[in-house]
């Protein structure tokens, strides 16, 4: 069997962490914030955690062997 292929793009925009969770950056910031309340700007730094099902999909699929 070949080895399968990383998605070109899912390895800039996944971190795995030591523990098997996902982290990705937040959602929703790159343009458009006079409209977005302070405390949407506030709470949506950084990074998050994807959630379980998210994060079967993309550890099978697009970052095989980042596990």
């Amino acid at each position: 069997m070949p080895k399968m292929k990383t998605k070109s793009g899912a390895k800039k925009r996944f971190k795995v962490t030591g523990t098997g969770k996902v982290k990705v950056g937040q959602a929703g910031k790159r343009h458009g914030m006079i409209k977005r309340t302070t405390k949407f700007i506030r709470s949506a730094r950084g990074t998050m955690v994807l959630a379980d099902q998210d994060a079967k999909v993309v550890k099978q699929y697009f970052l095989p062997y980042a596990r």
